[in-house]
């Protein structure tokens, strides 16, 4: 069994618990292993141990310990002397000045002195730092004089700790004693100039403040603090004067980083009072600094009011964090940032009262207390983001959300538009009562959130009419009973499409009640008066406005005085009578005639648009795949909407094709040959020399519209295809039966195309009746009386019986409805029956143009009500694109009227469309 390799993420956990491990073994050894650092450099050979004496201004002497405190007025020197043993060969003696002038003497000869009286730009005594005096074998024995003088009380009379030995030595003496201060105080300060910058970075990119770049400020002016008070800043910087007199300045400052600190975290709440502490502040440094520059008093005299300030400031600040982390309790970083403020106050004191009582202060206490602070505010700058990116995160959802709402509403308006488009005398009509209403709830008082509310709800309130037939809602005569019924089921139906939408308040009450009238009499639900919703009653005299002041399909628009006197006497009864004042009012001043010629904004046309261009870029893609592989030219569906579209814009003629006997071709060398005529046909199109549209419409028809041609040159064009296609034809054995047969139309923008196809579909039928092979436009075969359509059916009949004598089983099919008649004629001739033929048209009504889907539902229904009403014995079959024959055996002529009538019926049962209006005629069967 194979076994499975550890994962990437498991040998990542051995990885961190391995660092862990070695960063906790490492801090042991650290402290509590052996100091190796001692083992070339031993405390007691580099701290002088001689006998030190005290020689006063009265020449007496005292013995002194060292290091020390003794009873010295500011400005007098204060000299102390030993003798140096008779072994002594060290190189140098070292001691700390205090804030002293320093001067050794070895042999009673001056051999080093500090004093930074002539290079100090202010103040008077200078800055602590170690003092270095040369030394060698030959001064054994010799008496050693140090001579410290200061001018403030709180250094003078110290005496600091003597080193003997090399220099080398000594300074590592002394870094392996105070060094650790040090590199806490440099870290400090790279972490708070890198919380300054992060947080400036953060403020940027945020647009908020974080606590973390004030907080940054208050680290750094630690570590200057620290970096001031340190034992060894004479190495770190070349003036060493001007780093401890920053030690000072960023004690008096300090408060106002803390005070923009604990100001950005209570958000402002104690602002004013922050301010006036802040300014005390900048007046102490003042004042301070000009004492100081003036060198009247240096800044360590000074500094307890800064000091006072600093602890006033940190003390009020932890209350005020306390009192307002009390009352507004969000985090558990709000405690530990307490926490942290309480080390630090207590860290402060300590290194605010080591100042005055021990001179070798070095500022590590500080320094403890800003890592403490430092990472409770990683702590919380890391939770402030969460929260800030958690706050940024809702607000792109609330963006989307409104983003979704308004593509939603814009969607639903354009539904809502759409709808109405399909009739144009209610185009706009949404629009404009929304317009109306919010005209009305303006006058009402309304917010301006429940004006837009309402205009939203007036744009869907009619949305429930895509549930009513177009032959309804447009219907130019009166309604039934059954009818009304069904139209004022919209509202119902509109509100049962919206019950799921949300983000329009009200929505569903309004597309509900909006015909409900004040009286109770108004439907569906029968409200009455304040029962009904004030958005439904403001929309209700809003939509019946509208609808007097539009034209209809079956009346003009009403005049303004009309409207007026309608309005006004349906007040309380259909209309709520406060509204209907409003409305009254904003009638008569005109502000109605102002909406209703305003320019419609261009963006609210945007989205219509949109719409259009994407479906109809989809419709193209699935249009370029919808072309017949064998003649390589669109299909029937895709070429008939090209040519509709074509014949909207421009005139021109529309020529129907048909291929003679394609069936003959097929039956006799198979469907390979037929194919053969086929795709020669279809080559031909492609390539006429003109310009041209051209489908396929299925079997052996094809239907061509050329535009902007005259007749005579669609004459030659078709001329010269039929005679190509001849030529073609006869060069090939197996196809040479067939012929082209063409019906021809000239046609202008205002011919429908369903008008057109009828037409030219006619024209087809009598050249086919007439010889094949030749073509005709329909103005030579039509006729003005409707007694001229029987010498066409005469010739369909004079066709049909010299097709040729053919025997077999009963067929349905045209080619088969041949041998039929045959079989029928000599049945009836035999046997003297009379027969009829009779030709059902479906003719288009006038100035419509129903879609191909449509024409041939219409076939389909009327070939199905033909089947249900003839007799067994009778026969039918679709002669042509629009037409039906059918053989009656035996009728009685008088009959023929109930049965063409019960047909008929059953048609206008089962089409609900009103696009066709079907005729018939009939002939007897004879020779």
């Amino acid at each position: 069994m194979q076994k499975s390799k550890p994962s990437l993420q498991t040998i990542k956990n051995i990885f961190y618990i391995l660092m862990v491990a070695i960063l906790g073994w490492f801090l042991c050894m650290q402290l509590f292993g052996a100091n190796e650092q001692d083992y070339n450099t031993q405390p007691e050979s580099t701290i002088y141990s001689g006998t030190f004496y005290w020689k006063k201004a009265d020449d007496s002497k005292q013995k002194i310990d060292i290091p020390g405190t003794y009873d010295v007025k500011p400005g007098q020197t204060m000299v102390i002397t030993t003798t140096l043993p008779k072994n002594y060969d060290e190189t140098s003696l070292a001691i700390r000045s205090s804030l002293q002038d320093v001067k050794f003497y070895i042999g009673n000869k001056l051999r080093t002195q500090y004093s930074t009286k002539k290079t100090r730009m202010a103040g008077n005594n200078s800055a602590s730092r170690y003092i270095f005096c040369p030394t060698s074998y030959k001064d054994a024995g010799k008496q050693l004089r140090i001579e410290l003088t200061t001018y403030t009380s709180n250094y003078s009379g110290i005496v600091n700790e003597v080193y003997c030995g090399n220099q080398v030595d000594i300074w590592q003496f002394i870094y392996n004693q105070y060094g650790l201060s040090t590199y806490i105080a440099i870290f400090i300060l790279f972490a708070g100039i890198t919380s300054i910058l992060f947080g400036i970075a953060l403020r940027f990119v945020y647009h908020a403040n974080f606590d973390m770049e004030y907080f940054g400020w208050c680290m750094v002016m630690g570590a200057v603090w620290m970096l001031g008070e340190s034992k060894i800043r004479q190495i770190l910087v070349p003036n060493a004067s001007a780093l401890a007199s920053l030690c000072f300045v960023m004690i008096m400052l300090s408060p106002l980083p803390i005070l923009f600190y604990a100001d950005n975290i209570q958000n402002g709440k104690h602002r004013k009072l922050y301010q006036t502490i802040g300014c005390i502040v900048l007046i102490n440094f003042t004042l301070c600094s000009i004492l100081y520059l003036a060198k009247i008093k240096d800044y360590i005299e000074t500094l307890p009011i800064g000091q006072l300030l600093l602890f006033f400031v940190f003390i009020m600040v932890l209350v005020h964090l306390c009192q307002y982390i009390h009352s507004n309790v969000k985090n558990y970083t709000d405690y530990l940032l307490l926490i942290g403020l309480f080390l630090v106050l207590i860290c402060v004191a300590i290194e605010s009262a080591s100042v005055y009582f021990v001179s070798m202060v070095s500022g590590i206490f500080i320094g403890i207390g800003m890592i403490i602070l430092l990472l409770t505010n990683i702590v919380r700058t890391i939770y402030k983001i969460q929260q800030v990116e958690e706050v940024r995160h809702q607000k792109e959802l609330e963006n989307v959300q409104r983003q979704i709402e308004k593509v939603t509403l814009q969607m639903m308006q354009t539904l809502s538009t759409t709808i109405e488009a399909k009739d144009e005398y209610t185009r706009g009509h949404s629009r404009r009562v929304a317009q109306y209403a919010a005209l009305i709830a303006e006058h009402l008082g309304w917010t301006k959130d429940e004006v837009q509310n309402i205009k939203n709800c007036a744009y869907l309130h009619d949305i429930g009419k895509i549930g009513i037939p177009d032959q309804i809602l447009n219907k130019p005569g009166n309604l039934t009973e059954e009818e009304i019924h069904l139209i004022q089921q919209h509202p119902v139906i509109g509100a049962d499409i919206l019950k799921d939408v949300t983000i329009i308040p009200h929505l569903v009450k309004v597309t509900r009640s909006h015909h409900e009238n004040y009286d109770g009499t108004g439907y569906p639900d029968g409200l009455k008066g304040k029962d009904i919703p004030i958005e439904a009653r403001i929309m209700a005299i809003a939509d019946s406005y509208d609808a007097m002041n539009s034209k209809r399909i079956y009346r003009n628009a009403l005049s303004f005085e009309q409207i007026h006197h309608e309005i006004e006497n349906k007040a309380g009864t259909q209309f709520d009578p406060d509204i209907t004042k409003i409305f009254l009012k904003l009638m008569d001043d005109g502000s109605l005639f102002s909406l209703e010629h305003e320019t419609i904004p261009a963006h609210e046309n945007t989205i219509n648009k949109f719409i259009s261009d994407v479906v109809t870029t989809i419709k193209e893609q699935e249009d370029t795949n919808q072309y017949d592989y064998l003649t390589g030219l669109p299909v029937r569906n895709i070429g008939q909407k090209l040519i509709a579209s074509a014949m909207q814009n421009t005139d021109g003629c529309l020529i129907f094709l048909d291929m003679d006997n394609l069936k003959k071709i097929n039956d006799i060398y198979g469907h390979k040959a037929g194919d053969r005529a086929l795709k020669s046909l279809g080559n031909l199109l492609l390539h006429l020399p003109t310009n041209k549209i051209a489908c396929r419409m299925g079997g052996d028809e094809f239907l061509l519209f050329l535009p902007e041609i005259r007749s005579e040159q669609a004459e030659t064009t078709v001329s010269s295809l039929i005679q190509q296609f001849q030529e073609i034809v006869q060069s090939d054995s197996e196809i040479h039966f067939a012929a082209l047969s063409a019906g021809m139309l000239m046609c202008t923008t205002n011919d429908t195309f369903a008008d057109a196809y009828s037409k030219v579909d006619k024209a087809l039928y009598y050249v086919k009746q007439n010889g094949k092979n030749n073509y005709s436009f329909y103005n030579q075969i039509h006729y003005a009386n409707a007694t001229t359509h029987m010498p066409d059916l005469k010739q369909v009949a004079q066709s049909l019986h010299t097709s040729g004598s053919y025997t077999g089983a009963l067929n349905l099919e045209y080619r088969e409805f041949t041998r039929q008649y045959e079989y029928i004629h000599q049945l009836m001739i035999r046997n003297q029956w009379n027969c009829y033929l009779v030709m059902i048209t479906m003719e288009t009504v006038q100035d419509t143009l129903p879609y191909i889907e449509e024409i041939e539902k219409a076939i389909d229904l009327m070939g199905k009500a033909i089947q249900e009403n003839i007799r067994k014995v009778d026969v039918c079959t679709r002669y042509s694109a629009m037409q039906y024959l059918i053989i009656l055996s035996q009728p009685m002529e008088t009959q023929i009227p109930n049965i063409m009538a019960r047909i008929f019926m059953q048609y206008y049962k089962l089409q609900d469309s009103q696009h066709f209006a079907p005729t018939y005629e009939y002939i007897v069967m004879k020779d």
